[in-house]
């Protein structure tokens, strides 16, 4: 039991660290398709 505390524990920890690095520039939306699938940088004038 106590194995499963420590797994989910250390689970936690590395996810908390991930987002944490990531910042905002995680897309957790899922799949796109379409016109949404299109990543291009705004155009500058």
């Amino acid at each position: 039991m106590w194995k499963l505390v420590v797994g989910f524990i250390v689970f936690a920890a590395v996810s908390l660290f991930v987002i944490m690095k990531a910042g905002d520039k995680v897309d957790m939306s899922g799949e796109k398709h379409g016109a949404d699938a299109i990543s291009a940088p705004a155009e500058t004038k």
